[in-house]
């Protein structure tokens, strides 16, 4: 387990660290999500409150002295948590670090699940951003899905949303079964419409993608669900990056669009390999201490979670530390998705190496010569080429 240090002696430790909060409850499962969430008669939410604060306070000993930049709560649905949860949390958050007026708080909700006077608490609790789940304007999508709200219920959410909060984000699903490339352009083109309406300034467009053990995985194995091919999954992404582009969207990272300034701050932090604690079950983490950065993971099963926090402070089921290699492969990986590339001068802060002698050099100018990379004595990006077959572009990076 971590010990907590008795100083900072690495520059990228005095950096800024995030904060993930996981809230795992849902009101219901959708038929293509893996993620770490579950569906109970009830929340005893003091219990749960409780919990995280003290799993907060465990992981803010482990790091004095560093500047907090973000918050995340996500999930589940952690609009479904008490507002007065929320406000514990991001007092004791502010307690602990030290921050600024700049920080972001971005709490995830699901339409049908908000309503004005709810918004308004998680505002007065201290959250700053809000990110609505709309996954899509299309009754029919909506139901393939698996989603509980209708359209209206999205369009009412972003404009709720619009009204208390500083920024709104909303998240779109496309490369559906069967979605040609005009019907995820009228989706695509209703939702920027709203955006515009309503002053969202952050849009994801995430493509479907077939994760183990959900529904949509035993469908797919079984030939009864069948997502549209490379070619096509490629046209859909360049037309969204043509249309969100011209909205006053660019594309940031390969699956996210933000006015400029407006880029999710906590999610960066993510891509550029920065640190960042993660409480709640199943959250991962990132933290260096004394040179080395720990890669950890709660607990995922809830109860199981809680009752360790109770015992422990803290639910931690795993604690690696990462070699170099495994330190390099995770910031090109996250790094090349991002339009902004690889910052060189991060890297070598980060991984302890030049990032030209950390890739496979045949590869680098291999790539760079066919413009699928651009290599500068700044930075290493992946052109917008190069991101059609950007998974592809990283493994031909990494060395042998």
């Amino acid at each position: 387990m971590i010990k907590r240090p008795g100083s900072h002696t690495q520059v990228w430790e005095e950096e800024s660290i995030g904060l993930y909060v996981h809230w795992p409850f849902c009101l219901s499962k959708c038929p293509y999500c893996d993620f770490n969430s579950h569906v109970v008669e009830s929340v005893d939410h003091g219990e749960w409150r409780d919990g995280l604060l003290r799993e907060l306070a465990y992981y803010a000993e482990l790091t004095p002295g560093r500047r907090l930049s973000s918050i995340f709560f996500g999930g589940g649905t952690p609009s479904l948590m008490q507002p007065s949860t929320a406000a514990a949390l991001i007092n004791s958050a502010l307690e602990q670090w030290e921050t600024d007026q700049t920080l972001e708080i971005t709490l995830e909700a699901n339409p049908g699940a908000v309503d004005i006077a709810r918004f308004a608490a998680f505002r007065t609790a201290g959250v700053t951003r809000m990110s609505i789940g709309v996954q899509s304007l299309d009754e029919d999508e909506l139901v393939f899905l698996g989603r509980k709200h209708s359209a209206q219920d999205a369009v009412t959410a972003v404009k709720l949303a619009g009204q208390i909060f500083k920024s709104v984000s909303m998240d779109l699903i496309y490369a559906l079964p069967g979605q040609s490339v005009a019907k995820w352009k009228s989706n695509l083109d209703a939702a920027l419409r709203l955006s515009h309406d309503v002053g969202c300034d952050h849009l994801s467009a995430y493509q479907l993608t077939i994760e183990p053990n959900t529904p949509f995985h035993t469908a797919h194995a079984v030939g009864k669900l069948h997502i549209p091919d490379d070619d096509h999954s490629a046209s859909l992404y360049e037309l969204t990056q043509t249309v969100c582009n011209s909205a006053g969207l660019p594309g940031y990272e390969v699956s996210n669009h933000a006015a400029p300034g407006k880029e999710c701050r906590h999610n960066m932090t993510y891509w550029r390999g920065g640190d960042y604690a993660g409480i709640g079950p199943g959250a991962h983490g990132r933290i260096s201490i004394d040179g080395r950065v720990h890669a950890i993971r709660q607990i995922k099963a809830p109860g199981i979670w809680l009752k360790r926090v109770f015992s422990k402070g803290h639910g931690t089921h795993e604690d690696t530390v990462l070699s170099q290699q495994e330190r390099i492969e995770e910031l090109l990986l996250m790094g090349s998705r991002l339009a902004e590339g690889l910052n060189k001068a991060r890297f070598y802060r980060y991984a302890g190496l030049a990032l030209d002698a950390a890739v496979n050099k045949e590869s680098l100018e291999m790539l760079s010569a066919e413009g699928f990379i651009q290599n500068t004595p700044e930075v290493l990006r992946v052109t917008s080429l190069g991101r059609l077959t950007l998974n592809t572009i990283i493994a031909a990076l990494v060395p042998d």
